[in-house]
C-alpha cells in the first residue's frame, strides 16, 4: 500500500479505516482488522456492502468499537476515514467510470487520507493497486508470491481497472511489464536462493534500469514492488 504513506495515516487520533465492497463474506475485512490492530491499537474498521443482507451476515464477525459493518459504497457511508480499502470493486465498472468513483471517495477522506484501489485473485496470491491521496494517484504496486509466477507479466490480468486495457504496446504500464520480463530473465541464477530472491533482484535491476522503484530488498523479499504512479500513467487518448 506504500508502508510509509500508510503508517502516516494511521498517526491520527482513532483512525478509521473503511473497506468498500467486501464480497459475500466479510473475512478480508476481519483479516484487515486483525492485522491493522497488531501495528495501530486504536484503529477501527468499518466494512460497507451494497447488499443488506451480506451486511446482515457479517454481523456475527462485528467487534465494535473495533470492527463494525454497513450499507453504503463510495459514498463511504458519511464517514470521514483516513484510510479507504476498495478491491475487486471497480473490476465491474467501465474505465470512464473510474475516475468519477475515485473522486467519490476522495472526497471523503479525512485530511491526509489515502485510498488504495485495486484488483486481486480469489486468494490474494496476485495483487496490483493504486495508491492515491486527495491529489490524486500517486503509487503503483505489484504483489505477488514469486513461487506461483511464470514471469512479472502474469501479474497483468490483476490490473485495476485503470490499467488492464492500457496493457497495449505503446502504453507505459505495457512497457513496465516487458522491462519487468526481461530483468526476470536476467535475475534467473538467483533462483539458486529461492524465488524470492530472483523477485528482490528482478526489482533491483528494474530500478537500475531507470525505473522509478520505492522500498528496499527486505519489502521486495515479500513479493511486491512499488514504483511511482508517473512512470505508469496511461496515455492520454
Amino acid at each position: 500500500m506504500g508502508s510509509a504513506l500508510v503508517r502516516s495515516a494511521l498517526g491520527a487520533d482513532s483512525p478509521l479505516v473503511v473497506d468498500v465492497g467486501y464480497g459475500s463474506s466479510p473475512v478480508t475485512t476481519v483479516e484487515l482488522a486483525t492485522r491493522l490492530r497488531s501495528v495501530r491499537s486504536g484503529v477501527r474498521v468499518l466494512g460497507l456492502e451494497l447488499d443488506p443482507e451480506r451486511v446482515d451476515a457479517a454481523a456475527a464477525a462485528a467487534d465494535p468499537p473495533h470492527l463494525a459493518f454497513r450499507r453504503g459504497g463510495f459514498e463511504l457511508a458519511g464517514t470521514r476515514p483516513v484510510l479507504v480499502r476498495a478491491f475487486n470493486v471497480l473490476r465491474q465498472y467501465a474505465e470512464d467510470e473510474v475516475s468519477a468513483a475515485w473522486t467519490t471517495m476522495l472526497d471523503r477522506l479525512a485530511p491526509g487520507g489515502l485510498l488504495v484501489e485495486g484488483t486481486c485473485d480469489e486468494l490474494g496470491r496476485r495483487c496490483c493497486w493504486v495508491t492515491l491521496s486527495a491529489a490524486g494517484p500517486r503509487l503503483f504496486t505489484l504483489a505477488c508470491r514469486p513461487a506461483d509466477l511464470t514471469r512479472p507479466s502474469d501479474l497483468a490480468e490483476r490490473l485495476p481497472k485503470s490499467l488492464i486495457h492500457r496493457n497495449v504496446p505503446g502504453e507505459p504500464v505495457h512497457a513496465l511489464f516487458a522491462a519487468l520480463d526481461r530483468c526476470w530473465a536476467s535475475a534467473a541464477p538467483y533462483s539458486t536462493f529461492g524465488p524470492r530472491a530472483r523477485w528482490a533482484e528482478t526489482a533491483r535491476l528494474l530500478a537500475d534500469d531507470g525505473w522509478p522503484v520505492r522500498d528496499t530488498r527486505k519489502r521486495w523479499r515479500l513479493g511486491e514492488l512499488t514504483l511511482d504512479w508517473s512512470a505508469i500513467t496511461p496515455a492520454p487518448p
